[in-house]
């Protein structure tokens, strides 16, 4: 069969912001931060980091009370995004409204790279520190990796693949592009694909630290997140979900769907080298493989939502891999890491970032990299960075780019709806 073109005709969005993916977007364009002062004093060793939740999430109002029990909130997030997403995209939540159309080859993939871990730190807490002998039942259905593809299968009616990504930062942009090249093959006419993750949990909190997490105080949480600065000092962690539903161009057409945006190509490689320390030859082979899925040249792109996590080892090989990729166009390349405002969320960092940048392009806006103007480091400088948003912006087609600890890279290829 012929590749398909595949449409985006729906995007949803559980974010620090609280509002719908019109004012997630506009906050972003804003550079407005989400990070805030996380301090508890309810556990062995009291927390005091920048961190990023969503306080506005309330799962029974989005989801049933019946279904909120038997998920974990990474799961809660991810649910309630998907039913954002399938609602903006026209679709009735139950088969038999659907004209009778059959649903047994659509399908849904998910990324987390935490999953229900919460759920058995939990346990671990009511052994350890309370004594229980026994565990909840639950605990193995809220433990789940693919809740989340689980829960939305049998909601929706979905019958085709259900599968979850582990791929840490890169989980859910392996989620999409798996999802896209389903459609485009033709083995489905519409995908749910995105990604979860709740990091807050204690034993994930105290670890980060040891490696790259950015330390700061009530003074200084919201400007934590600093990628490509001079000053940067590591990530921030955050919580949430998005989703994205994918859908075979002509059946997107046919029903008289909104189509949001396209995605064109997809690339991935591993750098096999080494568990944290990020090598610019795979970033380079993994966007070169999503410019050439997508029939692209460097010349095509107008915009890159780069991973950008504010490390101190990271930001510079991005950065190099994108004047390897770009060559002389490099220093003109609008590039930006929203990261600085909605933190990183690991496993859905993917999904988040894909949804900015099909926004980026429906609206002909680019959100910028916060708290960067006047600090770039000089070993992260080559390309354009967008130090304010920039609105009235000419774009045909953009990147957006995952790299993970273990050398996992990810990269979507997105091409702007059609005007």
């Amino acid at each position: 069969m012929q590749a398909r073109r595949v449409a985006i005709t729906g995007l949803g969005v559980i974010s620090p912001y609280g509002g719908d993916i019109t004012d997630f977007f506009e906050r972003l364009v804003a550079g407005e931060s989400a990070s805030r002062h996380l301090l508890t004093d309810d556990l062995p060793r009291p927390l005091s980091i920048p961190f990023v939740n969503c306080p506005g999430f309330d799962a029974e109002a989005a989801l049933s009370k019946p279904l909120v029990v038997t998920m974990e909130r990474f799961a809660q997030l991810g649910m309630a995004a998907t039913y954002l997403a399938w609602e903006h995209a026209g679709l009735p939540r139950q088969p038999e409204e659907a004209s009778g159309e059959s649903r047994e080859h659509w399908g849904c993939i998910w990324g987390t790279a935490l999953g229900g871990l919460a759920a058995f730190e939990r346990g671990s807490r009511d052994f350890w520190q309370k004594g229980r002998e026994r565990l909840s039942p639950l605990s193995v259905v809220q433990g789940m990796n693919n809740a989340v593809n689980a829960h939305v299968s049998i909601q929706l009616g979905l019958g085709g693949i259900s599968t979850s990504h582990t791929a840490a930062c890169a989980s859910s942009g392996i989620a999409i592009g798996e999802a896209f090249r389903r459609v485009r093959s033709g083995d489905a006419d519409v995908m749910l694909a995105g990604g979860s993750d709740v990091c807050q949990t204690y034993h994930v909190v105290r670890a980060w630290p040891a490696v790259v997490m950015a330390p700061g105080g009530a003074d200084t949480s919201a400007t934590a997140c600093r990628p490509f600065a001079a000053d940067r000092s590591g990530l921030v962690l955050g919580e949430g979900a998005a989703a994205l539903v994918l859908e075979a161009w002509d059946h997107a057409v046919a029903r008289g769907a909104r189509i949001h945006g396209e995605i064109i190509g997809y690339g991935t490689s591993c750098d096999h080298s080494h568990l944290v320390r990020p090598q610019r030859e795979g970033q380079v082979r993994a966007m070169r493989s999503a410019l050439a899925d997508g029939g692209l040249t460097p010349a095509d792109i107008h915009y890159v939502n780069a991973h950008g996590t504010a490390t101190a080892e990271g930001d510079p090989v991005e950065i190099a891999a994108l004047r390897e990729v770009f060559g002389e166009l490099a220093p003109g390349l609008p590039v930006s890491a929203t990261k600085s405002m909605h933190g990183h969320l690991l496993g859905a960092a993917g999904a988040i970032e894909a949804v900015v940048t099909a926004l980026a392009l429906r609206e002909q806006a680019v959100p910028p990299t916060a708290h960067l103007a006047g600090r770039i480091d000089p070993a992260c400088e080559g390309v354009d960075h967008v130090l304010e948003g920039r609105r009235g912006v000419p774009m045909q087609a953009a990147l957006s780019s995952s790299f993970a600890f273990g050398g996992s890279n990810a990269v979507l290829a997105f091409r702007a709806p059609p005007r």
